[in-house]
């Protein structure tokens, strides 16, 4: 038998549905577009991730799912006009294909820029605790420092998925106990050759959570690695201000920072203290300031800078960064 016009349109229709919309860029405030201008163009800021519903009408129009921010919210967070980065935060807890990074990279124009954060297992000398490791909770971690897999596993997915869209590799090192690796002397020549035996090209930083490892030693090993201190911003370690003395006579070759946590707040407290991270619900004007410094005297010093917010630094990364460029816009006016 064949079928009527209309149940054609119908067999049609249940085969090819139309495709969903992606979500939406929210309606800006008409100051920020002269804001982003008047940042020195060496100077990025964003976010330390971007699956938040509770930005709706601050990045995103319309009620979101964090399902669908995931999965394709970064093309209306790029509309923003001061998120020029973003952070990768799922790629600390394990190694990803460069598949994954080339479908985020074709949500971004071309002058978009990520903060990935390096696989944990380069940086955590034992596994913790935690129910995600497994059967490997407590263990001795075999890949920890090992280069030939953060070569293969790190650093070649993320060239070949972002390529010039990768702004820099972050290895971050949670608080450990450095004496089973020899004291922060002997962690620091570890750390140095790692760095140098990973492939030229990409930008690296090192934030570390252990403050007895700033040092001279430390200086001297990112230099010779040509890598940056990524200036943490976290109750484990000297204030911003404390980090950029340390750092004063050693120009880094970018500025590197992540501003995550206020130090009076554990993350959890933070976390249900700021949801849905809509508001300022406690500012650091001192922090802001301080970040603000550093970012514009590198831009004048020629060096790129990537600046990433968390939510629970003052409640909302969104409204910390537009805080975050006026201040660095007026210095760079100054």
């Amino acid at each position: 038998m064949t079928p009527r016009p209309r149940d054609r349109q119908l067999r049609l229709f249940e085969v090819a549905p139309q495709a969903p919309r992606g979500p939406r860029p929210a309606p800006f405030d008409a100051a920020l577009g002269p804001l982003a201008a008047a940042l020195p163009p060496l100077v990025r800021l964003g976010t330390s991730s971007w699956s938040f519903p509770g930005w709706q009408g601050l990045v995103y129009d319309g009620p979101v799912s964090a399902a669908s921010l995931a999965r394709c919210g970064l093309t209306a967070y790029a509309r923003h006009p001061l998120l020029g980065c973003v952070g990768l935060d799922r790629t600390y807890y394990g190694p990803v294909e460069a598949q994954y990074f080339h479908a985020l990279a074709a949500q971004v124009p071309d002058a978009f820029r990520f903060v990935v954060k390096a696989d944990e297992r380069c940086t955590r000398y034992r596994f913790g605790a935690h129910p995600r490791y497994g059967d490997a909770r407590g263990k001795m971690n075999p890949l920890f420092l090992d280069s030939a897999y953060a070569a293969e596993r790190v650093v070649a997915p993320m060239i070949e998925g972002l390529g010039p869209k990768s702004g820099v590799l972050v290895f971050q090192f949670p608080p450990q106990d450095l004496r089973p690796l020899g004291g922060p002397a002997r962690f620091v020549a570890r750390l140095g050759a790692f760095l140098e035996a990973l492939p030229r090209g990409p930008r690296y930083a090192v934030e570390i959570r252990n403050a007895e490892v700033l040092g001279g030693d430390y200086l001297d090993m990112l230099a010779a690695a040509e890598a940056s201190h990524c200036v943490a911003v976290h109750p484990s370690m000297p204030e911003p201000a404390v980090q950029a003395a340390f750092l004063a006579d050693r120009p880094q070759p970018a500025f590197v920072c992540r501003w995550m946590l206020r130090r009076d707040l554990g993350y959890e407290d933070a976390k249900a203290r700021f949801a849905p991270f809509d508001r300022l619900a406690a500012e650091d004007p001192v922090t802001r300031t301080t970040i603000a410094d550093l970012a514009a005297a590198a831009a004048r010093a020629g060096r790129e800078c990537f600046v990433t917010v968390n939510n629970k630094a003052e409640g909302s990364a969104p409204l910390s960064i537009a805080r975050l460029a006026a201040a660095i816009a007026a210095h760079a006016s100054a």
